[in-house]
């Protein structure tokens, strides 16, 4: 049973006379989703990364991800848009996905949180 609090109603919805309304999308969970995304040449995932440039969520459930790639030639270029499409749309109350491939500003490791340069000895 719901308890009515705004993080029940981020899973759930929640239900008035016209029906039930879908669940409002948080960011936390759309960087969750994506945080279990990883470069199969890194062993850190791509949000810690810095890949991730901007994450927008419209009030219809659309979501649309700007990232880049370590470089323009990444062998993962194909692979990690498809996965990180993957991974949002599953995030209840996602309606669609847009992942875009940006390239400025062009990333530099410089953008890696301090986790992702502690577990690639970067600091």
């Amino acid at each position: 049973m719901s308890d009515g609090s705004p993080a029940t109603q981020e899973r759930h919805g929640s239900w008035t006379p016209e029906g039930e309304t879908p669940p409002r999308i948080s960011e936390d969970a759309v960087i969750g989703a994506i945080a279990n995304v990883y470069d199969p040449e890194i062993p850190v995932n791509i949000y810690e990364l810095g890949l991730i440039y901007a994450v927008e969520i419209g009030d219809d459930g659309v979501v649309k991800v700007e990232m880049t790639l370590t470089t323009p030639s990444c062998p993962s270029a194909q692979e990690l848009p498809g996965q990180v499409e993957e991974m949002v749309r599953a995030v209840p109350g996602v309606t669609d996905v847009t992942v875009e491939i940006v390239w400025d500003p062009p990333w530099d490791p410089s953008r890696m949180s301090e986790d992702a340069r502690l577990a690639l000895n970067m600091y």
